[in-house]
């Protein structure tokens, strides 16, 4: 199929989400995963050759075009969007799930310490978790897992991807020192500003009685 390559790019570009191999090959009859895979190939080199406003990433196991982050500060102005920020508790939920899955509820208050069916249901309804079935167990609870739209968002190809236990440390351990050296900046410019007041002229005092003259007392008269 000579224009493989241009059937398969107009597909991407009208996608709202990644498109996995499998999925193209639905699409495209007789397009082997062989030649899908070249496309796609070509078109990345395409792309980077070209540096242009957007490139091909591979992210949540399939393929999709993304304005490059550099012009970010410009598409928000065009489209304005709505910051979807997710809470403290609810990126410590995720995280467990995501490196735990499948895992029941239970599990994950046991490990947070808190009740967490309120931010289940947000993650829920964001989608970035899903539910696989229940655990054949007294009660029965549900299971939970990530979804596609998980590794879309934080872009991810799979959750082999995920960083280690180490380099989450080592990430920790460098804010750490970031912060610290940052709080010392901070003090030694308070300490500076302190000392330039201490230093500062004192604006000269003036005697009134000075500037005034002395009347003579009675006995003086």
């Amino acid at each position: 199929m000579d224009d493989l390559k241009n059937i398969i790019e107009s597909l991407l570009f009208v996608a709202d989400e990644p498109l996995t191999i499998e999925r193209l090959k639905q699409i495209i009859s007789g397009a082997e995963a062989k030649a899908l895979r070249a496309a796609l190939e070509e078109l990345t080199v395409d792309y980077e050759t070209r540096l242009g406003g957007f490139y091909l990433n591979q992210v949540a196991g399939g393929y999709q075009i993304r304005s490059r982050p550099e012009y970010m500060e410009w598409i928000k102005r065009l489209l304005q969007p709505k910051p979807q920020r997710l809470s403290k508790a609810a990126l410590e939920t995720l995280a467990i799930i995501a490196y735990k899955q499948p895992v029941i509820r239970s599990d994950i208050e046991q490990l947070r310490g808190v009740d967490c069916g309120g931010v289940l249901r947000v993650l829920l309804e964001r989608k970035f978790i899903r539910v696989l079935g229940r655990k054949e167990i007294p009660g029965r609870p549900l299971i939970y897992a990530t979804t596609k739209r998980f590794l879309e968002v934080f872009g991810l190809k799979n959750l082999k991807d995920l960083p280690t236990p180490k380099e989450i440390e080592e990430f920790g351990t460098t804010l750490s020192e970031e912060m610290s050296e940052t709080a010392g900046d901070d003090q030694l410019e308070t300490e500076d500003s302190e000392d330039q007041e201490q230093i500062q002229p004192q604006p000269e005092s003036t005697d009134d009685t000075d500037s005034v003259s002395k009347e003579p007392s009675p006995s003086e008269s």
